[in-house]
């Protein structure tokens, strides 16, 4: 899969993600909505549902009370009278009840004022009715009664009470449309949003499909590239092997064959000093022979003038021939000595690491003392690897750490260690003279020496101790500022594979 392929695939899958997040959104919050709406027209629905039967409530108790009021003129009966006490009681907690419910409508507050004073002067009628009964006045009840009857002041009060029932009904039909809308929108929402999600769904199982199938392509074709490579870093990894051992054969070659003719120069050279004292011996014998002095006694040469030049710039140049010899025999003597330590094979053990350390210290006891250092070892952790290889290891820095101090300060040199992650760590820290920082890299470099040359070696060390570090299955790094002291980080292994390391090499 390409990375093209990659980007297209994963902006599809954001942008089907955002959609389906704005769906399911928006259809939330318009469900939300229209539920809301729709349980607020049924409210009022109800709502107007209850006004109405309070209206035809409110009439049943003026009818109660005026069958009553009639039956109690004709019988005097006392069952006729309570019961229009009772529907006389009911009217205005009725009327009240009725007033609160149509408060929301101004229509219906202009009918209830008609409808209240309808009702007030019926009521009044009643009371009337009901006093010249109990006086005594039938007559004066029957008379009043037919005079009601004219005026149809019931007759007005079922009219106010019909047009409001009218109102009602009207609120209800319109209500009722409205709430029937909402639910009908509501469901509408809710079965275009199943069908969105569903939709999405579909697509993202598409998708996902797609993703498992690219991805078993994939990891069918890294199954087959895996394959291919360790067969190839098998390869490589033996012509490696193979080109490292000729390297160290051929190291060994050229130092030892180097050696041959070193140590003809040499010899040829001490002849060749030995022959100049006799020539320079023989001239001076000579240059006094000629001048009528004494000749010289056995052994001395006296040289005067030119001649005495002469000789001292043959002893110089052959004592500049003798140390380039000397350098050039220690370079050998050091390839020699990496060619051998590089065939030889690391044996891993149990090893005790603040021991070792503090072994190496004991025997650089005398060059700290001298250089007014002072060692601090802390706790290490162990380690199972290679014991030689660590004691030159530390060897070197140590005394990299004591040879490299600031001259006139008393020098510091802390060792210290710690584990993470099955690697051990350790830094060697100093407040020595410090390392420019580009030379970091450098002084890693076989026969490459930072800084002021004014002490001896051959920049062998810390390329040697990288190179044991590394076939130790480790890294080494370096911290350091001029005149600031170093600080030398190794992280190793805490238990070495020494089977594998060696196949390696």
């Amino acid at each position: 899969m390409t990375a093209e392929s990659q980007r297209r695939r994963a902006f599809w899958q954001i942008l089907l993600f955002s959609a389906g997040l704005l769906v399911l959104t928006v259809i939330s919050a318009g469900s939300v909505y229209l539920v809301n709406k729709a349980r607020d027209d049924s409210k009022w629905v109800v709502h107007t549902i209850e006004v109405e039967n309070q209206i035809n409530a409110l009439l049943l108790e003026i009818r109660r009370a005026e069958s009553g009021a009639r039956g109690y003129l004709l019988t005097q009966g006392a069952g006729f009278k309570v019961d229009h006490e009772k529907a006389v009681a009911a009217i205005v907690p009725s009327l009240d009840r009725l007033t609160r419910l149509i408060g929301d409508n101004p229509a219906q507050r202009e009918s209830i004022e008609k409808l209240s004073a309808a009702i007030e002067t019926r009521l009044g009628q009643f009371a009337q009715e009901m006093d010249f009964i109990r006086q005594g006045e039938p007559e004066k009840a029957t008379a009043l009664v037919r005079e009601i009857a004219s005026t149809d002041a019931t007759a007005a009060i079922g009219k106010v009470a019909t047009g409001m029932i009218e109102e009602e009904e009207r609120l209800f039909r319109l209500r009722t449309a409205n709430s029937d809308r909402s639910q009908s929108l509501a469901a509408s929402m809710t079965g275009i949003g199943s069908g969105l999600v569903v939709l999405l769904a579909l697509i993202s199982i598409w998708l996902v499909r797609r993703s498992a199938m690219a991805r078993d392509e994939a990891e069918a074709r890294l199954r087959d590239a895996n394959v291919n490579l360790e067969a190839i870093v098998d390869e490589r990894t033996a012509d490696l092997r193979e080109a490292n051992n000729e390297i160290q054969r051929f190291a060994y070659i050229v130092s030892h064959d180097l050696r041959s003719p070193l140590v003809n120069i040499m010899g040829f050279t001490s002849e060749l000093e030995e022959l100049g004292g006799d020539i320079f011996r023989r001239i001076g014998g000579l240059t006094h022979a000629a001048a009528g002095g004494p000749p010289p006694a056995a052994g001395e040469i006296a040289l005067e003038g030119p001649d005495q030049q002469l000789s001292a710039d043959f002893s110089e140049a052959l004592g500049f021939i003798k140390s380039s010899i000397a350098k050039m025999d220690r370079l050998i003597s050091a390839i020699l000595n990496l060619t051998r330590e590089g065939r030889r094979e690391f044996q891993p053990e149990k090893i005790d690491t603040r021991e070792l350390i503090e072994a190496i210290v004991s025997t650089l006891a005398h060059q700290a003392v001298e250089a007014q250092a002072e060692i601090q070892v802390a706790p290490l952790p162990n380690l199972v690897s290679d014991r030689l290889a660590l004691e030159q290891i530390f060897s070197n820095l140590i005394d990299n750490a004591i040879k490299y101090l600031r001259p006139g300060v008393p020098g510091e040199i802390r060792i210290g260690g710690r584990t993470k992650l099955g690697y051990a760590i350790f830094a060697i820290s100093d407040n020595g003279r410090g390392i420019d920082a580009k030379d970091h890299q450098r002084i890693f470099d076989l026969f490459r020496r930072a800084g002021t040359q004014d002490k001896p070696g051959q920049g062998i060390g810390l390329a040697h101790v990288r190179a044991l570090v590394r076939r130790l299955g480790g890294t080494m790094s370096v911290s350091s500022e001029l005149n600031a002291g170093s600080t030398f980080t190794i992280t190793l292994p805490i238990t070495w594979n020494a089977s594998n390391r060696n196949a390696d090499q």
